[in-house]
């Protein structure tokens, strides 16, 4: 379970594709761990969502592959 305490401090960044013309970006973070925070640009106090560090390299595993789900 990630902890309030867990974020505090985080370093968020953005994708250096990400720009200023009203995109849906997210923000990440790197936690202690090897875990990955992500968030919404926009609206960073939404919430966030925590990803174990083989969750987080299957996930980029799979885009640089190319594999996505239309929805």
């Amino acid at each position: 379970m990630t902890t309030h305490a867990a974020l505090t401090g985080a370093r968020w960044f953005t994708s250096s594709y990400s720009n200023d013309q009203g995109g849906q970006c997210v923000e990440s973070a790197r936690l202690g761990g090897s875990r990955m925070a992500v968030r919404d640009s926009k609206d960073p106090e939404q919430g966030v969502c925590v990803f174990p560090a083989a969750a987080w390299l299957a996930f980029i595993d799979e885009v640089k592959d190319g594999d996505t789900v239309a929805s």
